[in-house]
């Protein structure tokens, strides 16, 4: 960093145990500044503090947009998790896009070019599936801006059933369907249902809820974002399935 820099010592270097535990209660994993006793400028005026800060959440943002982990992040800057999601996801850097958990909100960040902004900040609202938005980042994906698609092409891997890969108890799974089924019938800006297509199949990832809410209510379209890894994939989605996203756009990340 050009300019003024900052040192850093570790706080178990310099406090003692007792005031450190009482530190921590009010922040831990944070960088703070403290002001020297007849310091009269303005807080990080002379520190430099307020660039280290701006630059230091620039580098954040550039390594999660290269694929970096928010856990991987947290070790790297000493960061706890809430501090990370608030830097990599700030709104601010999308002023123009308000997020939310809806298809038009989704069509404006594809509008955008930035799509895949979206997916993550839905993945990650209230820990929806954050597993899932890190795994996203570990490589380049193809993301396909929401189009509609026969929901018979797409199986179910949650539910009650047997067979389904994560099970869920019969009557929580039903009192959870009736209520998606009556905000489906009150709102028609339903989040889009996030799909995988990999080795000529589809795995839907996210929306078995809805899938279910859906059948019921004897839709058979539904809007959906389709993420591909490998270009051969693109390419042999294009082949079987290229009508259906005609008019849609195909970015990168």
């Amino acid at each position: 960093m050009k300019g003024e820099t900052m040192g850093y010592r570790n706080a178990r270097e310099i406090f003692p145990e007792g005031l450190l535990r009482q530190i921590q209660r009010y922040v831990s994993g944070e960088t703070i500044y403290i002001p020297s006793g007849n310091e009269r400028k303005a807080w990080g005026e002379t520190s430099g503090y307020q660039r280290y800060i701006r630059e230091r959440n620039e580098s954040i943002r550039r390594d999660f947009a290269e694929g970096e982990s928010i856990e991987n992040l947290m070790d790297k800057y000493a960061l706890s998790y809430d501090s990370i999601k608030r830097i990599v996801y700030n709104r601010k850097e999308t002023a123009m896009l308000k997020y939310s958990a809806t298809l038009s909100s989704a069509k404006a960040y594809a509008e955008a070019g930035k799509l895949d902004v979206w997916i993550h900040l839905y993945l990650n609202e209230e820990g929806r599936n954050i597993p899932f938005s890190d795994g996203l980042k570990l490589f380049d994906r193809y993301y396909i801006s929401p189009a509609l698609f026969p929901i018979s092409l797409f199986k179910r891997c949650t539910g009650p059933e047997p067979e389904m890969k994560y099970q869920i108890h019969p009557e929580w799974w039903a009192h959870q369907i009736a209520e998606l089924e009556k905000n489906i019938q009150k709102d028609d800006d339903m989040p889009p249902l996030i799909v995988h297509y990999v080795d000529g199949e589809f795995e839907l990832n996210d929306g078995n809820h809805r899938h279910k809410a859906y059948e019921n209510l004897g839709i058979k379209d539904a809007w959906v974002i389709i993420w591909i890894t490998e270009k051969e994939e693109l390419d042999d989605f294009m082949d079987k399935y290229g009508d259906y996203v005609k008019d849609c756009r195909i970015i990168q990340r």
